[in-house]
């Protein structure tokens, strides 16, 4: 399959609208600094019923080292700098694929955990990965001392019975659908012709008509 590669910055997509049948993204918008207007220019750039297909890093990752790093600064220097990248909550992530246009959406999330001896590892890990802190007010300096008693935080608070600390990574997954008139639409409110109050009767009677038939059979 030929292929074309163009290094551009997804802020600004130099690409003219309804050009592609498809454009998925893995694991780079959570460096976006507007993230509402990345999805508009995706939604531009896609033809009509075009797909758009994500993962990104979001949610309540690394919050055990985000609690750690803040109560340990917090109590060897009366106050706390965000000292992890900021994410995006999976229950707003539906309402910006839809405010950029999408519809059809499907949201999911999937957690993992990864298991580090301890709290150095997992930063160095991090900062081997180019996932270090993306704030651009992000304090320079981390004391020593509240290293060491961030490390002994995590372990307190966090640690498993071997010894080892979990790291906790939530992937945010996402498909929206740029409109066309071909689309499946939901049916206009009101529109419905049974209520769902009716629904245990409808199983009642479909579980009676099995019965039913077996003992004719």
């Amino acid at each position: 399959m030929p292929t074309h590669c163009v290094m551009a910055d997804e802020e600004f997509l130099p690409f003219q609208e309804n050009t592609f049948d498809l454009v998925f993204s893995s694991l780079s918008l959570h460096w976006i600094n507007d993230l509402p207007g990345a999805l508009r220019q995706i939604h531009r750039v896609l033809k009509p019923d075009g797909v758009f297909v994500g993962a990104m890093v979001g949610g309540e990752t690394l919050y055990e080292l985000r609690c750690s790093l803040q109560l340990a600064e917090l109590e060897r220097e009366g106050g706390f700098a965000p000292h992890i990248s900021p994410y995006t909550a999976v229950t707003d992530l539906g309402n910006l694929l839809g405010q950029a246009g999408f519809n059809m959406l499907t949201v999911d999330v999937d957690e993992i955990q990864v298991h580090y001896p301890g709290m150095f590892e997992i930063m160095c890990d991090l900062q081997g990965m180019g996932e270090s802190n993306c704030a651009w007010n992000r304090k320079a300096l981390l004391h020593r001392d509240t290293i060491l008693a961030a490390a002994a935080v995590y372990k307190e608070m966090y640690g498993n019975e071997d010894g080892s600390v979990p790291a906790t990574f939530d992937i945010l997954f996402m498909i929206g659908w740029k409109p066309h008139e071909s689309q499946a639409k939901p049916a206009k409110r009101g529109s419905a012709t049974v209520s769902f109050a009716d629904l245990p009767k409808v199983s009642r009677t479909h579980a009676g008509n099995k019965t039913d038939n077996s003992s004719t059979s």
